[in-house]
């Protein structure tokens, strides 16, 4: 391309990765029952997930009007809280609830995720625009619309994951949080083809949120809430498309020196392995057993497995051997000291120690005082992590999408264990029947444990009626978890 090409000022076509992306928010139609049935799962995980989340008060601190008393009559509400937000401080109390414990639902790939921290702009937009309908006399959405939305945002940010590494390049993955919220709120408040086109193009023009809050040195409770954030900025992106008459940025990917794949992505293009539909929901990774990153979920399944074994002899073990993928290898092998439960939960090393040692790994215990343990550090001091080839091949295998581990313990009298491997956790697509009833059962401690107990009676046997809940108006339904301000 010549100079002068470059400096053209002739606004180009679109880039064809946004106009896939609205098309495809307005146009398809999920007709998958398997995604509609997983859907309704995913939401009531996520919402156990933030009920959970409101016992932690570093994450509560986050959950308020971004200027103090800057509440909204008749807003979004939030659950847990007494909240009524503009929408899109609503989506980050929502996206950093659901996403604070590293407990919903996950998507590895090239690049990885949590589909459903999309929920933060989905319910938020959803709740508040039904409302404001609600008052111009209009019909509120039901939760079954607000599902379908949550299809479409899970397949966008999956669908660029299976291809498209942005870690490798720097970027927090919450980058497809922002591109599929964006999207999906555009159109939930009812945005045409170039609207969408418009937020859509913004979103990639914001570049991506750095890493840094998720790797050693740095790891801190941002990597907790960046979802929450990305699900606001998206919900804004939207708004001003609708309201402000903002142009679209066409090329904001493909221009050359200023666009996204120049400036960002090495100047690469994005590559997709298939057309957007309902792959993504109905093939979700719902974490069931143990808030811990998903890389390591079935690690700690071995640890569990092995603890009968190993409690009794923790002060006889020479080693540990952890094979993993090359994903896990490289995000979440961490040496020397843990500064904090951030630092914690994205250690497979710790997340292998603690159930080996106590036969359980929650949420608590990756808190100071359990980390206090001296025993656990001294096992870490003990682990090597190396990539299992076979692990990192099935891990990519689109007809598997294993996240495969294998942990085996050697003793200091020369006896071992024998290598427990798993190749896909309890969560998994293939252990659907297997999991679904633990992940009810998640869902229903997390509500008794977090609500009085008529609330919560009242919310599992509405949420358990699958047609009932479905028909409910979202407006309903967000009430149901809506706490005093005293609870």
């Amino acid at each position: 391309m010549s100079h002068a090409d470059i400096r053209s000022a002739t606004r180009p076509a679109p880039d064809q990765p946004l106009v896939d992306v609205a098309d495809y928010v307005l146009d398809y139609r999920v007709g998958s029952e398997e995604a509609w049935n997983t859907a309704r799962y995913m939401l009531l995980d996520a919402l156990g997930c933030a009920l959970l989340a409101m016992k932690f008060p570093q994450c509560v601190k986050h959950l308020a009007p971004i200027v103090p008393g800057a509440t909204l009559a008749d807003g979004a509400r939030v659950p847990g809280t007494s909240l009524e937000l503009d929408p899109a401080q609503a989506a980050f109390c929502i996206g950093t609830q659901i996403r604070w414990l590293d407990f919903n639902d996950t998507w590895l790939a090239a690049e990885w995720g949590h589909p459903s921290d999309n929920l933060g702009a989905v319910l938020a937009v959803a709740d508040w625009l039904s409302r404001l309908n609600l008052r111009n006399g209009g019909k509120p959405m039901t939760v079954r619309d607000a599902l379908g939305w949550a299809i479409k945002a899970h397949e966008i940010q999956g669908c660029y994951a299976l291809k498209n590494s942005f870690n490798r390049a720097g970027m927090d993955h919450v980058i497809l949080v922002r591109l599929a919220s964006t999207a999906v709120a555009t159109a939930m408040l009812g945005g045409n083809r170039e609207q969408i086109i418009t937020a859509v193009s913004n979103s990639w023009i914001d570049n991506g949120s750095l890493r840094t809050y998720r790797h050693a040195p740095n790891t801190g409770p941002r990597k907790s809430w960046a979802a929450g954030d990305a699900c606001r900025r998206a919900v804004i992106h939207a708004l001003n498309a609708l309201t402000t008459d903002e142009p679209s940025y066409p090329s904001a990917l493909s221009a050359k020196t200023w666009g996204f794949y120049d400036v960002a992505f090495g100047g690469k293009a994005f590559e997709f392995e298939r057309p957007f539909g309902s792959y993504v929901m109905e093939n979700v990774l719902f974490k069931i057993s143990y808030p811990a990153e998903f890389h390591a979920q079935t690690a700690v399944e071995c640890a569990m497995e092995l603890h009968p074994e190993v409690r009794g002899r923790i002060d006889d073990i020479e080693r540990i051997q952890i094979e993993t993928q090359e994903a896990g290898a490289r995000i979440i092998d961490k040496t020397g000291p843990l500064a904090n439960y951030a630092d914690r939960d994205h250690c497979i090393q710790y997340m292998v120690a603690v159930p080996l040692i106590f036969g359980r790994l929650t949420a608590e215990d990756y808190t100071d005082t359990v980390a206090a343990d001296p025993r656990i550090d001294a096992l870490r001091e003990k682990m090597t992590v190396t990539e299992n080839p076979r692990f990192t091949q099935d891990y990519f295998d689109p007809d598997k999408r294993y996240i495969g581990n294998s942990v085996q313990v050697f003793f200091k009298d020369g006896t071992r264990t024998e290598k427990v491997s798993i190749d896909y956790p309890i969560g998994h697509r293939r252990r659907r029947a297997e999991g679904i009833p633990v992940l009810l059962d998640k869902y229903r401690q997390a509500v008794r444990g977090c609500l009085p107990q008529a609330q919560a009676n009242e919310i599992i046997q509405v949420c358990e009626q699958d047609a009932h809940m479905l028909g409910m108006s979202i407006t309903h339904f967000m009430n149901l978890f809506v706490t005093s301000p005293q609870s």
